[in-house]
């Protein structure tokens, strides 16, 4: 019998295995390739929300527990996807200037702001009011750390490519039973097709669509991240991976025209140099409006867990998300009450147990 049937091989379903198989528990992912999300992602870390100047919640505890998981996967796969660069913020005017160094003389953010003002002239950006430097920040190849650890998977049988059907699973003494397989737990980490979930789709996951580019931009010389409206991202061989766009209607992964002219426009406003669109592509985030995740357990079938709502923060958010949950199922530690779903059963359980027949 497993520990975990896990549903989901995105950025919650595999910090989830990953967490679950170190600490010797049996796992089996399941995964039918319809999450996009992950993969297509920015994979940006960064501890801070530079159009607010906040930090963002829990930003240091999620960098270690980030840190050491990416470090131990690497090792474990022995491919590098975890890339610390560093992110500079341009300034527009003096102003802006200002607000950075009121906000790095916050004690919150002092850690993750740097005081010194970067000058250095990239080509094919101009920047007469110079960048603010933010501390502990990179990127992680979302796609490639997907792919590898989806190989790991395959290579050790422990992942089942194939849609999920919520109808095959029975409820017993010992857990569930999905088809011919029995396991203790279940945890769905399926991201924005959390709506076809019937145990879950009271929650109130929004989501929100991003589409991003990859450029090829032979004149600009960049070897760090650039965050305006607009981050642009060195892949190298003068390829860029810029975004993101925010739609909160459109609840697709396909690329936009729409999308396409509001990202070409933000570029422009940003590079003095020509560039070519190499690839477009969009998914749908799962996010909340309370800027929280959803992590918990089902209010009556206690075998059922949810691990979804990373929004845009999925790289941090993951692994410390991901051993939230697994220290509350198996260590029975309480979960933050501003992740825990049992926030929202006050609003929607009492309609969904009146809406019972």
């Amino acid at each position: 019998m497993l520990d975990y049937l896990i549903i989901g091989s995105g950025l919650a379903g595999i910090s989830f295995a990953e967490i679950a198989h170190k600490n010797n528990k049996s796992i089996l992912v399941l995964d039918n390739k319809s999450q996009v999300s992950s993969r297509v992602a920015g994979g940006l870390y960064n501890p801070v929300i530079l159009k607010r100047f906040s930090e963002v919640w829990k930003a240091q505890e999620q960098l270690v527990l980030m840190d050491e998981f990416y470090s131990q996967i690497e090792d474990k796969l022995q491919t590098k996807f975890n890339f610390k660069l560093p992110i500079l913020r341009k300034f527009f005017s003096i102003e802006e200037q200002n607000n950075w160094f009121t906000a790095s003389d916050k004690v919150n953010l002092a850690p993750f702001l740097s005081t010194k003002l970067i000058s250095k002239k990239y080509d094919g950006i101009d920047s007469p009011y110079d960048y603010g430097e933010v501390l502990h920040t990179g990127y992680v190849d979302t796609a490639l750390l997907l792919d590898r650890y989806k190989e790991y998977l395959l290579e050790n049988n422990l992942l089942l490519e194939e849609t999920f059907d919520a109808g095959y699973i029975e409820f017993f003494d010992f857990g569930v039973q999905y088809k011919n397989i029995q396991a203790r737990n279940i945890i769905f980490a399926e991201g924005f097709g959390l709506h076809k979930n019937p145990f879950f789709n009271y929650l109130p996951l929004d989501g929100t669509k991003g589409e991003l580019f990859i450029i090829k931009a032979p004149n600009l010389k960049l070897d760090v991240i650039v965050n305006t409206s607009v981050f642009i991202l060195p892949l190298g061989d003068d390829l860029f991976k810029v975004g993101a766009t925010y739609n909160w209607q459109d609840k697709t992964d396909d690329p936009t025209e729409e999308g396409k002219q509001e990202l070409v426009e933000r570029i422009k406003e940003i590079l003095m140099c020509d560039f070519e669109i190499v690839k477009h592509f969009g998914g749908v985030r799962p996010t909340v409006k309370d800027r929280r995740p959803l992590i918990g357990t089902h209010h009556e079938r206690t075998s059922l867990h949810i691990l979804n709502g990373l929004g845009t923060r999925g790289v941090m958010l993951g692994p410390a998300m991901a051993k939230a949950l697994f220290d509350k199922i198996e260590n029975e530690i309480p979960l933050d009450s501003e992740i825990d779903i049992k926030r929202f059963h006050k609003k929607y359980l009492k309609t969904l147990i009146s809406d019972r027949p």
